[in-house]
């Protein structure tokens, strides 16, 4: 018999409904997971920042109690879940893994938590990231590093990797990241999990500490398709206090999970299979799309030109905007502000963010801050915009005649940790195949699709139109439905 931490949201949710389990049973083998694998110093994942304990137990108990009414549940209450640290939670710590935010606790909650508390989920946790989602590796966060469940010599990704790390242990069968440039999927891709990117304005961005506010989106973690389309149709959908979230209705995203995806036209861009695709993630990747043709999908090669010039114009939209959403962190009005008397408040504020924010936000900061400055914004600033411009036309085209692209979601397999850390050019091209999504504003997903010679997953990228995310899980379902990739689990 399964321990109540193996089995998948679904099962967890039906079990619970069914009264063959309690909500608190559930939440109570999840906390016991945690604590067996998690916060060891040297030997645990670490994914965790903050274990809600309290939280979860009550939580539980109210879905319980729902039940023992003869109330109607939602398809997922009792399920828990981990929260990525930058998601606003009332009364418990947010910290964004920044020394600067260190045990602040926000008075309200996100959009995304409201919904998971409605929905009877059970919050088990807030995980570990990149210093404020800034990073590839979760090596950057200034607390300390996560470790990948499938190898805890290796990298979980970043910058969602506390979270992508925590439903690889099994100890939270569904979790939330946010992806700015590949935040979630590239997680996903390292820890063999199913990670959704949802349109930009599918998903409401009010909570979410933000980085790159035209690129940020909020979206699930699970261990198979079906329980990632659950989670994102309880957090999708409008919300009045995000300008740019887009009041459109809800799909039900379950009932697109057909296993049909006979005559849907696939394209496989040229420009995601070059020099760097290591060459096990290539002959993974390209079984699979010989899977979707047998399938009866249609699959053609596409180009993308644009795509050559993602990396760099990404590197100056996001920093500038990171630039401009982090000068509220000055030691005034919250958070991290250093002892000692000072001579003025210009001399308060250079040591609160010379002492609060580690190097890679520090480096960002000032790049954005470049790029944004006076003689140098058209040259720069500018200038990407029009080539995100250039990227987002070359998808319009080709989605004119493809309902989807497969791609690889990133060019190899977990990299060690510390190995690229004194070569931050190869850390940011972990994140080429993911970055033009965010820059177009479309909606991706990853799923494992395959392990190389040292048992480490590999991660296959569908990207479809704007709020195409249902033809997205169709076809990963589909791919899901005669492989068992997704039905493997790391051995801690």
């Amino acid at each position: 018999m399964s321990e109540l931490y193996e089995l998948t949201a679904s099962e967890i949710a039906t079990s619970i409904a069914s009264g063959t389990v309690s909500a608190r049973e559930v939440a109570d083998a999840h906390l016991r997971r945690i604590e067996a694998t998690d916060p060891d110093e040297a030997t645990g994942v670490r994914a965790y920042i903050t274990v809600t304990a309290d939280v979860a137990r009550a939580a539980a108990d109210r879905v319980d109690e729902a039940r023992r009414r003869g109330e109607t549940l939602s398809l997922l209450a009792g399920v828990p879940v981990a929260l990525k640290d930058n998601l606003c939670t009332e009364g418990v710590p947010t910290t964004c893994a920044s020394k600067i935010l260190a045990q602040w606790k926000p008075p309200y909650d996100a959009a995304v938590v409201e919904k998971l508390n409605a929905a009877g989920l059970v919050p088990v946790g807030k995980t570990n990231l990149d210093e404020f989602a800034m990073g590839s590796s979760t090596e950057n966060s200034g607390l300390f590093v996560t470790r990948n469940p499938w190898n805890r010599t290796k990298v979980p990704g970043g910058s969602s990797g506390g979270s992508a790390a925590a439903v690889a242990s099994l100890s939270a069968p569904l979790s939330l990241g946010s992806d700015t440039g590949g935040s979630i999927r590239q997680p996903a891709s390292y820890c063999g999990l199913v990670g959704i990117k949802p349109t930009y304005g599918r998903v409401s961005r009010y909570g979410l500490v933000a980085f790159g506010s035209s690129l940020d989106q909020i979206g699930p973690f699970a261990r198979n398709v079906t329980d990632a389309a659950l989670l994102l149709s309880v957090i999708a959908g409008g919300d009045g206090r995000d300008s740019t979230c887009v009041p459109l209705p809800v799909p039900d995203y379950r009932a697109a999970l057909t296993g049909d995806i006979a005559g849907l036209r696939i394209g496989v861009p040229r420009e995601y299979f070059g020099a760097g695709l290591d060459s096990q993630v290539r002959a993974s990747v390209m079984a699979a799309i010989g899977i979707l043709r047998g399938l009866g999908a249609v699959v053609d090669e596409v180009s993308l030109p644009s795509t050559d010039y993602a990396l760099a114009a990404y590197y100056i939209v996001a920093p500038a905007e990171a630039s401009s959403n982090l000068a509220r962190y000055d030691g005034v009005r919250f958070g991290f502000r250093p002892e000692g008397k000072f001579a003025g408040h210009e001399e308060m504020f250079l040591a609160t963010r010379s002492q609060g924010f580690g190097a890679e936000v520090k480096q960002r900061i000032m790049v954005g801050t470049y790029a944004l400055s006076a003689g140098y914004y058209d040259a720069y600033y500018a200038k990407a915009q029009k080539v995100r411009t250039l990227i987002a036309r070359d998808f319009e085209r080709v989605f004119a005649d493809f309902d989807a692209i497969v791609t690889p979601t990133v060019p190899t397999t977990a990299f060690g940790i510390g190995e690229k850390s004194d070569d931050p050019l190869a850390m940011k091209l972990s994140d080429i195949c993911t970055i033009p999504a965010n820059m177009a504003g479309i909606p991706a997903l990853s799923q494992c699709c395959g392990f190389d010679a040292n048992g480490l997953p590999i991660g296959l990228q569908l990207m479809g139109p704007a709020f195409g995310e249902e033809t997205l899980l169709k076809i990963a379902h589909a791919y899901e439905s005669v492989t068992d990739w997704h039905t493997r689990k790391a051995q801690l």
